[in-house]
């Protein structure tokens, strides 16, 4: 991610509504991608230095769950990324409320590096044969009254489907340790169910689909059986010769869920390493292959830093030669994807 600033020239985070040094208020513009310091109007309307107005996003306004911004003359209450919500948490419960911030967050991370990198973005209530939405839901774990039931994070049909326990710091860690997982975050869970959506996109391109069954293997064996495999038997002992998560050994489709958001991963990672000036070379001039050699020695850094601190791993991972031709193939995917727009 690109460094965030306030008009007083201040760092901010891209999850800020307020500039410590100046005390302005801030919100997200999706569409130049950037922050904005902003002056009352009143009437519901802001103004920036340049003279653009806004309207807050009723989210934040309402329930502090969101700070980007709508176009002044919109006649929507929501910004362009909440309008992705199909379901959100029931509200009357005040958990749900912090949960759904920190999944509003992860999405809007998701959604930034989408449209930085120019992918066809729409919801489904405008494009109900293209468009994506998200339910962000409960299960038996969190409310008695849904005691019977158990909600999967998934993709199906153009939904993203995430389980707001995943929200929850205590429970995602017991989760993660009962499935004997080294990551596990929220955003890592939207970048992996995105590449299901993205790939379903791209259904009739049957030049690509000939290269994923080479990198990848066979998308139509049995998907069901694959995963039940998975957790019965678990991966193969010699899964990292040829995956970047035991997870992804499960299936081909879940080898390319896994590619898709490590690529997402370390695109972010490294287009803040430079805006931060943690390195000298500028990742959108290389190729994959530089980027990906980048990306080796700069993530042992960051991991070194955290152990430094008593923390874990940041990226507890290895991209070996066969993960480094499947995170080209994505590469790929994404050019083309480019076009649809």
């Amino acid at each position: 991610m690109k460094r965030q600033q306030c008009a007083c020239g201040s760092q901010v985070f891209f999850e800020s509504r307020e500039c410590l040094h100046c005390g302005a208020r801030l919100g997200f513009d999706p569409q130049g991608l950037s922050m904005r310091a902003l002056r009352e109007r009143g009437e519901g309307l802001f103004a920036t230095d340049d003279g653009s107005e806004y309207r807050l996003c009723d989210n934040g306004v309402n329930w502090g769950v969101c700070n980007w911004l709508r176009p002044a003359d919109s006649d929507h209450p929501l910004c362009f990324g909440c309008q992705f919500n199909r379901t959100i948490p029931n509200l009357s419960l005040s958990d749900n409320i912090h949960r759904w911030r920190v999944l509003e967050q992860g999405k809007k991370r998701l959604f930034y590096t989408l449209l930085s990198l120019g992918l066809p973005l729409v919801d489904g209530w405008r494009d109900p044969q293209n468009g994506l939405l998200l339910d962000f839901i409960e299960d038996g774990r969190s409310r008695d009254e849904f005691a019977e039931t158990f909600a999967s994070t998934g993709f199906l049909g153009g939904i993203i489907t995430i389980n707001i326990l995943e929200a929850d710091e205590v429970a995602r860690t017991r989760v993660r340790e009962e499935m004997n997982e080294s990551y596990r975050t929220v955003l890592g869970h939207l970048r992996h169910e995105s590449g299901h959506y993205y790939w379903a996109r791209l259904n009739a391109d049957q030049a690509l689909r000939a290269d994923f069954a080479t990198l990848f293997g066979d998308e139509t064996m049995d998907y069901g059986a694959a995963l039940q495999r998975h957790y019965r038997e678990g991966p193969s002992p010699q899964w990292r010769n040829y995956y970047i998560s035991a997870y992804a050994s499960a299936h081909p489709a879940e080898d390319w869920a896994e590619t898709w958001g490590h690529y997402l991963h370390i695109h972010d990672a490294l287009e803040t390493a430079a805006a931060y000036g943690m390195t000298e070379h500028d990742p959108a001039n290389m190729d994959i292959a530089a980027r990906i050699s980048l990306w080796r020695s700069l993530s042992v850094t960051l991991n070194e830093l955290n152990r430094s601190v008593g923390g874990g791993d940041a990226y507890p991972f290895f991209i070996n030669s066969w993960v480094e031709a499947k995170l080209g193939f994505a590469e790929k995917v994404i050019r083309r994807l480019q076009t649809l727009r």
